[in-house]
């Protein structure tokens, strides 16, 4: 007999990593002598990288790597700022981080200029006012020309650097990768660079960037967090503080990935064993303490919570006395008018009335206004605090569906000892609270929903093209060898492309694009 195994759940913890300063590094000997070696910048909208231009392992790679972000408050002095890893948290300050980018594009310098200066000092760069390293500096496609004046005279003017270079990152990205793979010469090939801000089509012909057919969409990395942003605020309105943007673009790069086939992934998403499976519950912080009034809290609690139960009881049941009363009362008022009317010798009205009040005979009439008579002395005793068991029982004759004797009259009874052995089972029974659980963020569809937008900007109410769109719209701009060449080199650029199965994405809509059996290839980067 085979047993049926059940999902194993995947429950995950934020890591809300908090960094600390970059440390101070001396330069190396090898970058000043026989001529000073070029500093390498790269100005990226969401991280700032700088290294040396020296081949090694450890020299080759990028010494500082940090948010490209200041936290600098209105008046604050120069020395109070802080410039990426020196914030430690980010989001107790988020509402003081200022950035030098506008979309992927500098344009405030001010901030700018803090970046260099921290580039500068903790690259080892000690000389006043002054760098005597060349520097390569990153910038966007197709950049203004008013932009690229200003960080010319910012680093020549503000720190007199003897030659600065211009590059696109996703092409310095492209080429390399090309020599990696062993591919020698210029290269013809399409890039697709996804980034924080934007994404970029850049056709590449003879190693030389296309810029006429360049295309940018506007969706990126930061458009996907703030997407998975509001969808978990929406599904989870009671941790609206626990759900902040930093843990949001820590889900979106550690667990979100690409769906081959979006609506059919969506589909598979429908089954409860497979969402059982693939499902991955955040678990956010919380404290195992129970809170005052909780279930499972100790017998103070408990007798604390009677005692308010019973107060609450009391003064229902005072209320209802006095409503009780008050309807008596009027009945007797009604039955001693037409009682009334015998009295004065009007006998077709009394029997008028004697009708309509589903009577017989005056001696029933003096019955029932003898009973509420003793009704209405009983009630105002108990509403002056007398006992009422007699009242009740004549209530109870008189009319019971208004007798107030029910289950709630009888938890009042002062003579019913506390029956802590019924609230005692009545614990037992209730399902205890799991205070892990309700901090659980499941996070389900939102894994593919948010890496989707870059096909579908319309999921976020963008009108405009997705990526893949927009390559067809370039790719027709070339005649069908040109075509050819192009997509035989696609390459996959940028931190917004990193998500598992972006690349087969690509080439499933690369298939669906092209003419029947046409050649196509794509590359991605390992690591930008």
């Amino acid at each position: 007999m085979s047993t049926k195994t059940e999902p194993v759940c995947q429950i995950f913890t934020f890591r809300d990593c908090k960094t600390s300063p970059d440390p101070i590094y001396e330069i190396p000997a090898q970058c000043l002598h026989p001529s000073p070696v070029p500093l390498v910048i790269d100005n990226g909208s969401f991280h700032t990288r700088a290294g040396w231009a020296c081949k090694g392992d450890e020299l080759g790679s990028p010494r500082l790597l940090f948010r490209s972000v200041a936290a600098r408050s209105r008046g604050a002095a120069r020395g109070e700022t802080q410039i990426g890893n020196d914030i430690s948290s980010i989001e107790p300050l988020r509402w003081l981080l200022k950035s030098q980018f506008d979309r992927n594009v500098v344009v405030n310098f001010e901030i700018q200029e803090l970046i260099f200066d921290h580039i500068f000092t903790h690259m080892g760069i000690t000389s006043e006012a002054k760098v005597e390293h060349p520097v390569v500096v990153t910038e966007a496609p197709c950049n203004p020309l008013h932009c690229r004046q200003m960080m010319s005279e910012l680093l020549f003017e503000c720190y007199q650097v003897p030659h600065v270079s211009y590059g696109v990152d996703a092409l310095y990205s492209f080429n390399s990768n090309n020599a990696q793979r062993g591919l020698e010469g210029p290269q013809t090939g399409i890039v697709l660079s996804s980034g924080h801000h934007c994404s970029h089509i850049l056709p590449v012909i003879n190693g030389r960037l296309d810029a006429g057919n360049a295309r940018r969409v506007n969706v990126g990395g930061s458009q996907a967090a703030s997407y998975l942003l509001r969808l978990l605020q929406l599904k989870y309105p009671g941790h609206l503080a626990a759900v902040t943007l930093s843990r949001m673009e820590e889900l979106l790069h550690e667990h979100s990935y690409t769906a081959v086939d979006y609506h059919k992934e969506l589909e598979r998403w429908r089954s409860p064993d497979f969402y059982e499976r693939e499902v991955h519950r955040m678990q956010l912080p919380f404290s195992a303490k129970a809170a005052p009034g909780a279930p499972g809290g100790g017998a103070e609690e408990r007798q604390e919570r009677r005692a308010q139960q019973l107060r609450r009881l009391q003064e229902n049941n005072a209320r209802r006395r006095e409503e009780k009363l008050q309807h008596d009362q009027e009945r007797l008022d009604q039955l001693l008018a037409v009682q009334e009317l015998l009295d004065d010798g009007l006998l077709e009205p009394f029997h008028k009335n004697l009708v309509e009040l589903n009577m017989d005979s005056a001696e029933e009439l003096q019955s029932y206004v003898t009973k509420l008579q003793l009704a209405v002395e009983q009630g105002r005793l108990r509403l002056l605090g007398g006992d009422g068991a007699e009242g009740r029982a004549e209530g109870s004759e008189l009319d019971p569906q208004t007798d107030e004797g029910d289950g709630v009259a009888l938890m009042m009874d002062p003579d019913l000892p506390p029956d802590n052995a019924l609230t005692d089972k009545s614990a037992s029974v209730q399902p205890q609270f799991n205070m892990a659980e309700y901090h659980q963020l499941f996070v389900g569809t939102e894994r593919l929903r948010c890496p989707e937008i870059v096909f579908q900007p319309s999921l976020t109410g963008e009108d405009q093209m997705g990526v893949m769109e927009t390559l067809h719209h370039v790719l027709a701009r070339y005649t069908p060898s040109q075509q050819e060449a192009l997509v035989s080199n696609v390459f996959l650029t940028g931190g917004n492309m990193l998500y598992p199965g972006m690349k087969e994405r690509v080439e499933r809509e690369l298939l669906a694009m092209r003419p029947f059996q046409s050649h196509y290839k794509v590359e991605s980067s390992i690591k930008d």
